[in-house]
């Protein structure tokens, strides 16, 4: 397979036929005053040393590499390769609740739009690192495996809503599980490998210390990001009303500390409250940034391998030549008839 990784650049190609009909304007010209002075074979006799011929090979030569350095800028590839590429760092797995509460705006914008923000600066930090991203409520799906995309990772998180999962219930346990099964498989259980889950622990289901205590015998790190307060709010919904029980009255959802830090002590990691301040990212990318990174080899497979070079050790081969090139008659070479010159 072949192709133009820069095909805009051969429109330099134009230049070619533009130039030639100059060049051959040019020569017309100059015949025509040659013929003013004299007869033409007279004049070429009375300039022995003059070689039309060698001019118009230097001006071929001249067209033939500008068509080749068109050819370079557009950078031809062709065929197949794959490369290794050593990275040093960490995985981060992220788990963040999407469930109805996170609508509660008791935290500005609102808990889950504090979280996308948090979530979006943290991953513009990640250098080398791996990131992968599971969104839960009353179950947890994997959005985002393990990847250093993270491009993709933060597509993946401005979509985030409660719509994603369509169980609503807050299953920290399930969350818990799910992203540490996307963690790759590690002998070494101090290399750094973090699971940042991010909820208000509101009506949360059993099972979350247990996960968390095996996912830190795995050799993850929890960090429990709580979003919210404690004195709460209503839940907007998206006909504009608040959401309601069933006896008529505004439910009010409210932040539940203690279990995001005892989730936090389970995991081995750390519990940070998250307020209207800048005061958890920083905490949080702290504790990342201690942790100790790990070479992480990558095959990464390219369709198309640059081919340029080859054309650039041609073009470079035509300039050469051209630039030894005289206009003038070599009296050496026309001493051999293969080299005799008109």
């Amino acid at each position: 397979m072949f192709r133009f990784a820069s095909p805009l650049y051969l429109y330099l190609l134009i230049l070619i036929p533009v130039f030639t009909a100059i060049y051959m304007l040019v020569q017309y010209r100059m015949k025509k005053q040659i013929k003013v002075f004299g007869d033409p074979e007279l004049m070429k006799s009375l300039m022995p040393d003059v070689s039309p011929m060698r001019r118009h090979v230097k001006f071929a030569l001249m067209m033939l590499a500008l068509g080749l350095l068109a050819v370079v800028l557009a950078r031809p590839q062709f065929g197949t390769r794959n490369e290794e590429v050593k990275r040093s760092g960490i995985e981060v797995a992220i788990a963040v609740d999407v469930s109805n509460s996170m609508l509660c705006q008791d935290v500005s914008p609102s808990r889950l739009d504090k979280s996308k923000m948090i979530v979006s600066k943290l991953i513009e930090q990640f250098d080398e690192d791996k990131v992968g991203l599971v969104a839960f409520a009353g179950s947890a799906i994997t959005l985002l495996p393990m990847t250093s995309d993270y491009v993709s990772a933060k597509m993946f998180l401005d979509q985030l809503n409660p719509a994603t999962i369509s169980i609503q219930g807050t299953n920290v346990a399930d969350a818990i599980t799910r992203a540490t099964a996307g963690f790759s498989k590690k002998e070494d259980k101090n290399v750094g490998r973090a699971l940042i889950l991010i909820t208000d622990a509101e009506d949360n289901e059993s099972g979350a210390i247990e996960a968390a205590k095996e996912a830190r015998d795995e050799g993850i790190q929890i960090f429990v990001l709580s979003v919210g307060t404690t004195q709460g709010g209503p839940i907007p919904m998206s006909d504009g009303t608040y959401k309601r029980d069933q006896a008529g009255n505004v439910v009010t959802t409210k932040l539940n500390e203690q279990i995001g830090k005892n989730i936090a002590q389970a995991g081995g990691g750390m519990y940070v409250h998250v307020d209207q301040t800048n005061l958890a990212q920083s905490l949080l990318e702290k504790e990342i940034e201690k942790m100790q990174k790990e070479d992480i080899s990558q095959s990464m497979y390219s369709e198309y391998d640059e081919q340029f070079v080859a054309v650039a050790l041609l073009l470079f081969i035509v300039l050469v030549v051209e630039f030894c090139i005289m206009e003038r008659k070599n009296h050496v070479f026309t001493k051999f008839k293969l080299f005799k010159e008109k």
